[in-house]
């Protein structure tokens, strides 16, 4: 005589080790909030990190354009030309930037680079931020040279 009513036991060993929907469903809402309360601050800090990231690249650039002055007794006209020979006859120990090649700031941009800066200054560096855009807050804040003089 077979009971029809009641499962066999390999159906029970199965369904014993499956979970339910309500379970996944919980599980699924814990990592939802997890990641909604803890995402914006990593967010955050990744904002933070690239503009101390391009503070850096622009002291280290600054740094380069005065070897470069010191050497050549003038600016380079860009900042490529810290990575090239600037020519015979002349002074000169370069390169100044490590394999000739001047970096991006931490969103993909060349640096800005001027001779004569703005407000007499001898030269300038900046980049626009996360938008590429003058002005602009937090990680769309521009960068400058002279505003680590400043700080």
């Amino acid at each position: 005589m077979t009971r029809t009513n009641c499962p066999t036991r390999a159906w029970q060993r199965m369904h014993r080790n499956a979970f339910s929907l309500t379970e996944l469903m919980v599980v699924l809402l814990i990592i939802g909030l997890v990641v909604g309360l803890v995402g914006p601050a990593i967010f955050k800090n990744l904002t933070t990190a690239q503009s101390r990231t391009a503070k850096t690249q622009i002291m280290l650039l600054k740094e380069c354009v005065k070897g470069y002055y010191l050497d050549m007794n003038e600016f380079p006209r860009s900042l490529d030309d810290l990575g090239r020979n600037p020519g015979v006859g002349k002074k000169w120990n370069g390169p100044y930037i490590e394999d000739g090649v001047v970096p991006k700031d931490p969103w993909g941009v060349a640096f800005q680079y001027e001779v004569p800066g703005r407000d007499g200054r001898e030269f300038e560096i900046y980049t626009y931020g996360k938008d590429n855009a003058p002005g602009g807050e937090g990680g769309d804040a521009d960068v400058f040279s002279w505003r680590e003089e400043e700080d």
